[in-house]
């Protein structure tokens, strides 16, 4: 189900000093200095972005930004070579040190806005995870994370209902348990995930792709994706889907990700 997480339907959200117990005191990243390091990935200068991640990270040992990007800068660079398989075990170590760092940083942030940043970020780096496991039909691990993914971005908003970047997760798990496969769909009830809501999923990606903040490009990619799937029953999505993508194409042109699917989108369904 996940699988849409950070390069859509098609291959697309979407978070200290050195020494631990300093670490989960330390503030995040400026808003800024995240942005650049995305630009670089829509950009498609995806090993910079690693890079440029993996310094962060370095940087910021207690901070789950780092990590979590690198493993999404990764994921968009084996979506352009059209290869699944790319740096698999680096993004799941990368994976699992976001995560680690953001359950600590959950546990040490008092209520309020900065918990619900850490519960952000380890929504996103769940969300990557449970792709990473769909992809390679890891079912159950897949379910599970999305769950936990879930969780994690339904408290954030709990604790500050502004959190547009929230809804990105939450709009993939509604969209894509309500167009899962049979398996999916059968792994989901057993382990108690229900049944999505495909339309209530299209108007959280809509949201996301005008209004976020850190998911706005991705929200845009992956509601192109979603639009796309859609003009299997309704044709007319067919032409904004492309209409998204050819905005991102123009504003990112060096990006083979989105050429690519300007060119497979154009012939006919």
């Amino acid at each position: 189900m996940a699988r849409i997480v950070g390069t859509a339907l098609a291959g697309v959200l979407l978070a200290a000093l050195v020494g631990a117990p300093a670490a989960h005191a330390q503030d995040p990243p400026p808003f800024a200095e995240v942005v650049s390091g995305q630009e670089l990935i829509y950009r498609g200068h995806f090993s910079a972005a690693q890079l440029y991640f993996s310094r962060l990270g370095e940087e910021r040992a207690g901070d789950p930004v780092g990590p979590a990007l690198e493993a999404s800068a990764l994921i968009w660079w084996g979506e352009a070579r059209s290869d699944e398989a790319f740096q698999a075990d680096l993004i799941d170590s990368l994976l699992a040190d976001a995560i680690a760092r953001a359950e600590d940083a959950v546990q040490a942030a008092p209520p309020g806005s900065a918990q619900a940043t850490a519960l952000f970020w380890l929504g996103t780096a769940l969300g990557y995870r449970a792709r990473q496991a769909e992809l390679r039909g890891r079912y159950w691990r897949a379910a599970r994370d999305a769950k936990a993914m879930r969780t994690a971005l339904e408290q954030a908003r709990a604790l500050d209902s502004t959190c547009i970047d929230c809804l990105l997760g939450l709009a993939i798990y509604d969209y894509a348990l309500a167009r899962a496969s049979a398996i999916a769909r059968l792994v989901a009830r057993i382990i108690g995930l229900g049944g999505g809501d495909a339309e209530r999923g299209l108007e959280r990606l809509r949201l996301v792709s005008e209004q976020g903040l850190l998911t706005r490009t991705e929200g845009r990619w992956v509601y192109a994706n979603a639009l796309l799937r859609e003009s299997e029953r309704e044709g007319a999505l067919r032409e904004e889907a492309r209409r998204l993508v050819g905005e991102l194409a123009t504003q990112f042109p060096e990006n083979p990700v989105f050429k690519r699917f300007l060119d497979s989108s154009g012939a006919a369904p």
